[in-house]
């Protein structure tokens, strides 16, 4: 990674970490309104990292929730989401 992006993701990881605590699951959006008044580029790597965190905790919960079944623990499957032909990042 570059200089950029290991900032952007550091902030972003941060960030994350702090959303519970900030009771705000989209304060997120409030630093990269921060960040484009400062550095365009900036933001947009942070929103890059935010976006593949997310997606990769909604991932992982799908993943624990489709063990979660096989395994018995829980009594539905869990449903992907339709495929909208390729509208996500």
């Amino acid at each position: 990674m570059t200089k950029l992006q290991d900032l952007a993701d550091k902030l972003a990881e941060d960030v994350l970490a702090a959303e519970a605590e900030l009771g705000d699951d989209r304060f997120y959006e409030k630093i990269a309104k921060v960040l484009m008044a400062a550095s365009p580029t900036f933001q947009e790597a942070f929103m890059t990292s935010i976006r593949v965190r997310l997606a990769e905790r909604r991932g992982r919960e799908f993943l624990n929730q489709a063990l979660a079944a096989r395994r018995g623990e829980v009594e539905e499957e869990p449903v992907a989401p339709v495929d909208f032909g390729g509208m996500g990042h």
